[in-house]
C-alpha cells in the first residue's frame, strides 16, 4: 500500500486521494488610493514551490472579482485533529493591471470545503520604476507553525496603570495600528488596519475555518475581547508607543500583512463585531488570552483545539467560554462604531419601512453605486419600497450577502464599510 506524503508541494496528490479535496479561492482587486474595484487585472495562480507552472489564469470583472477557483487541497480530516499533516494546500497568487504595481503574494492557504478570500490593494505605478514585484509571503498557520507562546498578563487592569491615556467608554476603533513584530523592535513597520480586517486576519491565522461555527465564535469573541482592551486601555500608546496591538504572539495576536481571510470566519465577524466579553461590574473589555492547547497548555485560559472538541459536542459558544474562563463572563456589546455615519437602528430594514434611517441608507447606496454601477440609483424618500429593496439585492450579491433584500445587521455594517471606503478617497485616510 502506498503512503502519500501531503507536505509534498503536488497538488495533484491530493486530488488523487479524494476527488472531493478542493477549496475555493476567491480573488478582489482594488486601487489603493480610490478603494474602487480594478477591471481586467490579470490574475495568475501557481502551486507554492512550482512558480513556473501555472495552475489558473483569469482576470477579473467590472467588480474587480474574479469567478471563484476550484483548488486542491488535503483531506478535510486533517483540520481537524492535531496531527503530522499540514491541513491546507499553500498556493502563490500574481496579480498584474496597467497602471499598477504588480502584486504577488506567496502562502495564501486553501482548506478542503472552504471558500478562501484574497483581498489585494494595488498601488499605482510611480516613478521611479524599478520593475521589482513586491513578493509577501505568509508565514506558516500558528497552529501548524512553531511561535512564541503568550506571555501571562491580568485579564482586568488596574486602573492605575492605565497612565494618562484611557476611553470613557467602549468604542470600536476605525482602525488598528498594528506593529509588525514585538514591541521593543524599533525597526518593525505600523499598519493601519480596519478593525473588522484586523479582526478576520488574526482569526484566520490562529483557528481553522473548517471548525465548528459555535468554536469560530468563541475564538473570535476572545480576540474582539482581547484586542478591545488593548485599544480602551490604550496599553502601549502609555508605554511611549505609537501603536495599538502587536503581531507578536508573545503579546498579542498573530497579524500577517495581506494574508487571505476564510468566508466562514468573515461572516462571523460580520455578525459580531460590535461584542466582547465582560464581567460584573468591570467597564473594561476582558483581555481574554488562549492558547493552542496542544504545544502550549494554559490553565484558566481557553484552549482553541479543546474548544473545538467542546463544539463537536454541541456547546454553544458562550458555553464554551464559560468552560474556560468562568460562568461570570458574559457577552456585551457597544453601539459606539468609529468612523460609521450612524449604527444600526436596532431592527431590520425591509420593503414597507420608512424613515430618516431609510433615507441614510438610500443616501450611502447612491454613492456606492458611483463605484458599483449595478447598484441602481434611488429616490431618497425615506421609503423602502421594491426599487429600494432591488439595489439591496443587488448589492448583497456583489458583497456576498444573503440576497433577500432586507438589511439587517451584517448588510447596515457593511453598506457603512463600503460608504466609507469609496467616499473617502479625497480625504487621504492614513494608510501604510
Amino acid at each position: 500500500m502506498n503512503v502519500l506524503d501531503f507536505s509534498t508541494p503536488r497538488p495533484e496528490l491530493y486530488a488523487s486521494v479524494n476527488s472531493n479535496n478542493e477549496g475555493l479561492l476567491s480573488v478582489n482587486v482594488t486601487s489603493d488610493t480610490t478603494n474602487l474595484p480594478i477591471d481586467g487585472a490579470q490574475v495568475q495562480i501557481t502551486y507554492n514551490g512550482e512558480p513556473d507552472r501555472i495552475l489558473e489564469e483569469t482576470t477579473t470583472n467590472s467588480l474587480g472579482q474574479i469567478q471563484p477557483l476550484s483548488l486542491s487541497a488535503p483531506p478535510v480530516e486533517y483540520s481537524m485533529e492535531p496531527g503530522a499533516n499540514k491541513p491546507y494546500a499553500e498556493y502563490t497568487i500574481s496579480i498584474s493591471a496597467p497602471g499598477f504595481e504588480p502584486f504577488r503574494i506567496s502562502g495564501a492557504e486553501v482548506f478542503s470545503g472552504e471558500t478562501a478570500i484574497q483581498n489585494a490593494s494595488l498601488l499605482p505605478i510611480s516613478p521611479p520604476i524599478s520593475g521589482d514585484t513586491e513578493l509577501f509571503v505568509i508565514p506558516d498557520h500558528t497552529l501548524w507553525g512553531d511561535y512564541p507562546p503568550k506571555i501571562a498578563e491580568d485579564e482586568i487592569k488596574p486602573i492605575g496603570e492605565f497612565g494618562e491615556i484611557v476611553l470613557s467608554r467602549v468604542v470600536i476603533p476605525e482602525y488598528i495600528v498594528v506593529h509588525n513584530g514585538p514591541p521593543s523592535d524599533r525597526s518593525a513597520k505600523d499598519y493601519y488596519v480596519p478593525y473588522r480586517d484586523y479582526i478576520k486576519n488574526v482569526a484566520s491565522s490562529e483557528i481553522y475555518s473548517t471548525w465548528p461555527e459555535a468554536t469560530l465564535e468563541a475564538n473570535i469573541l476572545a480576540i474582539q475581547s482581547f484586542t478591545l482592551n488593548r485599544v480602551f486601555t490604550e496599553w502601549y500608546r502609555n508605554k511611549g508607543y505609537d501603536f495599538t496591538i502587536t503581531s507578536s504572539t508573545a503579546y498579542d495576536h498573530k497579524w500577517i500583512p495581506n494574508r487571505n481571510i476564510f468566508e466562514s470566519i468573515s461572516n462571523v465577524v460580520d455578525e459580531i463585531f460590535s461584542n466582547y466579553l465582560s464581567r460584573p461590574g468591570v467597564i473594561q473589555p476582558i483581555l481574554t488570552q488562549y492558547c493552542d492547547g496542544k504545544n502550549v497548555t494554559c490553565p484558566n485560559w481557553m484552549s482553541q483545539w479543546g474548544s473545538k472538541a467542546l463544539g463537536d459536542r454541541g456547546y454553544t459558544a458562550i458555553e464554551i467560554l464559560h468552560n474556560y474562563y468562568g460562568s461570570s463572563l458574559f457577552i456585551n456589546s457597544t453601539d459606539v462604531i468609529s468612523g460609521i455615519p450612524s449604527s444600526y437602528p436596532g431592527y431590520p430594514l425591509e420593503v414597507g419601512s420608512s424613515g430618516d434611517k431609510v433615507r441614510q441608507m438610500q443616501a450611502q447606496l447612491n454613492v456606492i453605486s458611483d463605484a458599483y454601477p449595478l447598484i441602481p440609483k434611488l429616490v431618497e424618500d425615506g421609503i423602502f419600497g421594491p426599487a429600494t429593496e432591488n439595489a439591496v439585492k443587488t448589492f448583497q450579491r456583489i458583497f456576498n450577502l444573503t440576497q433577500d433584500g432586507i438589511v439587517g445587521f451584517r448588510t447596515w455594517y457593511k453598506i457603512s464599510e463600503i460608504y466609507v471606503a469609496v467616499s473617502r478617497i479625497a480625504e487621504g485616510v492614513a494608510r501604510s
